[in-house]
């Protein structure tokens, strides 16, 4: 018999015998040589916990309140694409697994799960990741269905205006089935065609001419009375300047080394955007996350909260509803003990003085 799965990465080997090579490597790879991918992991390693002793007493927890919302610990669900990959229910097992582990989820543009029947599935499903389309009637109708439903934040992905350059996926022939389609999407525009660009310039003639910019935040902030969280910021000046435009939060990602490579791990920004930041919006940590210990020295270095994605499609591989449940409480009970073992009885008797690097 089978040991059963004890860490994050035991979850990793298990998905990989269950997946087809396709999606295996469309969930686990990054984009050309993987080293952001890596470098996510690796900076995790190069930080060492400087434990706190005789702090024992009642009254511990890791309850964290974000934007009006008490969640039991802040091990968020990242918008993952295309769970239907992974497992035939999809985002209701990742929905019903998070809502069963007090877990905020984030639901994708992407989903093969439509935003209701995601949020019917499960009530900590409440956050919604946002792709502005090229056409803004098209995004209002996104933003209102959302609402509708009764998301509560938003979660604006501006760091991918077009694909990363993804060699793993091109070497597996990986091709979405036709079946799985982003059911969030149907019925909305199709992408504008190109006027015949020159194969030089297709990148700017075509995906950049439609792609978002700081005008396209600051039309949402006047339409929508939701807080909006901007993914994918890795710089301080551009973190100040989605305060000023009059974001809610930032998740400082790097979309897990799936776009642009060698561009820096997400744990080592963290702690320039906090210190631009000042405390003013919520900062989320993603990427790289695998250890109840990872998530301890994200919030010491200025993280609110952290986003997990891939760890919770390989639990869903693997055992759908109920592997993304284990998932997550495995990594909530490595957090806890690793805040026992600093002396921490609370989220706010963390901070940097637990850390060297």
């Amino acid at each position: 018999m089978n040991a059963p799965p004890l860490s994050l990465a035991d979850y990793e080997l298990l998905a990989a015998k269950c997946l087809d090579a396709g999606p295996w490597a469309y969930f686990s790879g990054g984009a050309a040589d993987e080293l952001t991918l890596r470098w996510n992991r690796e900076a995790f390693d190069r930080i060492a916990l400087l434990p706190r002793v005789l702090n024992g007493g009642p009254g511990g927890t890791a309850r964290i309140d974000l934007f009006g919302r008490t969640h039991a610990h802040p091990i968020l669900v990242a918008p993952v694409a295309h769970q239907g990959l992974a497992h035939p229910d999809a985002e209701r097992a990742t929905a019903m697994a998070a809502a069963a582990q007090g877990a905020g989820m984030v639901l994708s543009t992407l989903a093969t799960t439509s935003m209701e029947q995601a949020a019917a599935a499960g009530e900590t499903c409440r956050w919604f990741q946002l792709y502005i389309q090229s056409d803004r009637e098209d995004t209002l109708r996104l933003v209102r269905r959302a609402e509708a439903a009764g998301y509560e934040v938003l979660v604006v992905t501006v760091d991918a205006p077009v694909s990363g350059v993804r060699n793993r996926e091109q070497r597996a022939g990986f091709r979405l089935p036709p079946q799985l389609v982003p059911e969030n999407l149907r019925g909305l525009a199709e992408p504008h065609p190109s006027p015949k660009p020159n194969l030089d310039s297709i990148v700017f003639e075509h995906f950049m001419a439609m792609a978002p910019s700081w005008r396209d935040i600051a039309w949402l902030r006047g339409v929508t009375p939701l807080p909006i969280v901007l993914k994918g910021i890795l710089a301080a000046d551009d973190a100040a300047r989605a305060l000023d435009i009059g974001a809610d939060g930032i998740a400082v990602s790097n979309h897990g080394g799936r776009t642009l490579d060698t561009i820096p791990a997400t744990i080592e920004v963290l702690p320039e955007i906090a210190a631009r930041v000042a405390g003013r919006v919520p900062l989320i940590l993603d990427g790289g996350i695998r250890r109840g210990t990872d998530v301890l020295k994200a919030l010491a270095s200025g993280a609110a909260a952290v986003m997990i994605g891939r760890p919770i499609v390989y639990g869903l591989a693997v055992n759908g509803a109920m592997g993304v449940a284990h998932v997550l409480r495995l990594l909530r009970d490595e957090f806890e003990a690793a805040m026992a073992l600093t002396g921490c009885a609370s989220i706010a008797d963390i901070g940097p003085h637990l850390l060297r690097r």
